[in-house]
């Protein structure tokens, strides 16, 4: 009994150090099929922590609204990111900023958005906006998958299944085998994501599309990608 506890330890230990310290990830955005934004993420692991941050710099009548920048930051266990803190700004207007605490020990998710506090119960493996996306390089990918992920205004629930396993994609970044992932809810209320994730690239995302709920589609494609060390 000893020597399997020391082993699922280490195999405990060994994945939670098996993603890189260092991810930066570039992409353009467009709207409708017209570019409209720059976005630039950095993912940073220190020891069992990690910090995740995203700037989208709008291009044109686009940037006069300012940069949007979401940060996370948390715990990286053996099921993955566990998120601690999390916030979203929109340039210099501190009424469209949003926030999350994860408070594990009182078992609450405490979100505040124009001065309002909501308080929920913690699910266990709540995501935020930003998190979610880099949730898949600890996760094994299921044919369908649930995922509970705050925006710092309310928390929902998503689900999502794969509907192609081996794509081959071509993009700015270069040439990727993708698996396809597409919203399972039913009863999907816009603002719905469709994912391609890197199988070779520690499923990071290297397409994303959204559609909102006026019949907008966002994508927004790899252009770039940087990996360090593990």
């Amino acid at each position: 009994m000893l020597k399997l506890f020391v082993f699922l330890t280490l195999l405990s230990a060994n994945f939670v150090w098996a993603a890189p310290t260092k991810i930066t990830l570039s992409y353009q955005a467009t709207r409708n099929g017209k570019p409209f934004a720059n976005v630039v993420e950095s993912y940073q692991q220190i020891s069992d922590t990690y910090k995740l941050e995203s700037v989208t710099e709008g291009v044109g009548l686009a940037a006069l609204f300012g940069k949007r920048v979401l940060k996370s930051e948390g715990a990286v266990t053996a099921e993955g990111l566990q998120p601690k803190h999390f916030e979203q700004h929109q340039g210099d207007n501190e009424k469209k900023s949003v926030y999350a605490d994860f408070d594990d020990q009182a078992n609450q998710l405490i979100m505040k958005s124009k001065g309002v506090v909501t308080v929920e119960p913690l699910i266990k493996g709540t995501q935020d906006l930003l998190s979610f996306s880099y949730q898949w390089m600890f996760s094994s990918i299921a044919d369908e998958m649930t995922l509970a992920v705050t925006t710092g205004k309310k928390l929902r629930s998503y689900r999502y299944k794969v509907v192609e396993q081996d794509v081959q994609l071509s993009v700015e970044a270069g040439q990727f085998r993708a698996i396809h992932l597409v919203n399972a809810n039913p009863d999907g209320k816009g603002n719905e994501k469709e994912f391609w994730l890197a199988v070779d690239r520690l499923y990071l995302p290297i397409k994303i599309i959204q559609r909102d709920e006026s019949g907008n589609v966002i994508e927004q494609t790899l252009t770039g990608m940087q990996i360090g060390e593990h």
